[in-house]
């Protein structure tokens, strides 16, 4: 059956909107009709060669959508349920997932090297991130579908699969932001906006947003911002001025560049916490001394899918949209078509909106 999808067919090419092929689920897959799709800056990397990707490709890993059929063995979810994509399943069985890690687990991408489906013309094409989500529907391994608790509308519900998982693990999991706890957020994207949400739904006192368009203020304060600093060479300082020249108990760059890294990490009080999300390019090299390293006893953390189990973060997101808590609406600065995605790619680049989303 012929759905249309949007296409990378190869790094650095535009996105193509044309038909594809996809098969009958076979055993252990589940075929999923997408109802929204978020349109995430990893996509981005991912077609322009920041990250590595099989090509021809399918890209989109943020989705939620409804079961149309599933495979042989298939038996946590069923045709009709509501799903919500995870384009990083763990394997329970390496090293990682082993010691409970399984944010970091070996095998998650194996699936991204298959092929699922064809073009009309006969080409075979690859699941970005696994799962393939700019497309009408799509068949991913079952180990990629979770079921969505009630009360979550699924349009909405597209943003649980990666930004708001990553902001709310980096929050809660990473940096483990304690009540009361000051707390700086560079950039004010998709996942910025929801580590803002993370971070008052965590109690911290004063949350500032970091970002370099005047732009995303109102955005980054309706999210739970008490305070909006312009990026400039001037934000430690600026920070510093803002906590009794203590800097912030934990800072969260969800940038990826070596100049935001270095500012959070300039942001951060003596023995605070700095967990950098962001996905930078191998140029992006960030420095320090021996000596400020040992003086300011801060902790510097990577963070990947914001250190989360979906399985086990899903329903505890849900729980907080059903208490009013979180906001997903509040993460989609514009609603799209398909035809949209290049549109929003170009946005990302200027540093424009949030989260667009893609309604199919």
């Amino acid at each position: 059956m012929a759905v249309r999808a949007a296409v990378l067919p190869a790094i650095g090419a535009p996105l193509e909107i044309t038909g594809i092929d996809l098969p009958d689920p076979g055993p252990g897959q589940v075929r999923v009709r997408l109802a929204a799709a978020g349109v995430c800056h990893s996509d981005l990397s991912l077609s322009n060669g920041t990250m590595r990707v099989p090509v021809p490709a399918v890209l989109g890993h943020e989705g939620a959508g409804t079961v149309v059929a599933v495979g042989e063995g298939v038996t946590h979810v069923a045709e009709g349920d509501p799903v919500v994509l995870n384009w990083a399943p763990s394997c329970g069985s390496c090293h990682t997932c082993a010691l409970g890690e399984v944010w970091l687990c070996a095998n998650a991408l194996n699936g991204a090297a298959d092929v699922y489906a064809r073009t009309t013309d006969g080409t075979d094409l690859h699941p970005g991130l696994n799962v393939a989500a700019f497309a009408e529907e799509t068949v991913v391994s079952a180990s990629c579908v979770l079921p969505l608790p009630e009360g979550v509308p699924l349009v909405d519900a597209a943003l649980l699969g990666c930004a708001v998982l990553t902001g709310y693990g980096a929050v809660h999991h990473s940096a483990k932001v304690r009540p009361g706890e000051t707390v700086a957020v560079f950039g004010a994207g998709g996942v910025g906006l929801a580590t803002l949400q993370s971070a008052r739904i965590a109690g911290a006192s004063r949350i500032i947003a970091v970002d370099v368009s005047p732009e995303k203020e109102e955005l980054a304060r309706a999210a739970g911002a008490t305070d909006y600093v312009l990026a400039s060479e001037n934000t430690p300082r600026e920070i510093r001025a803002l906590t009794g020249k203590q800097g912030v108990d934990v800072s969260v760059e969800c940038v990826g560049r070596a100049m935001s890294i270095r500012a959070a990490w300039d942001s951060t009080r003596r023995g605070g916490r700095t967990t950098v999300v962001g996905i930078g390019g191998k140029d992006q090299e960030v420095t320090f001394n021996a000596l400020e390293i040992f003086h300011w006893g801060r902790t510097l953390s990577g963070c990947v899918y914001g250190n989360t189990d979906p399985a086990r973060d899903v329903p505890v997101l849900a729980g907080h949209v059903r208490e009013g808590r979180l906001d997903l609406s509040a993460l989609v600065t514009e609603r799209i078509a398909l035809e949209g995605i290049p549109a929003a790619f170009e946005n990302m680049l200027a540093g424009k909106g949030g989260r667009a989303l893609v309604v199919f």
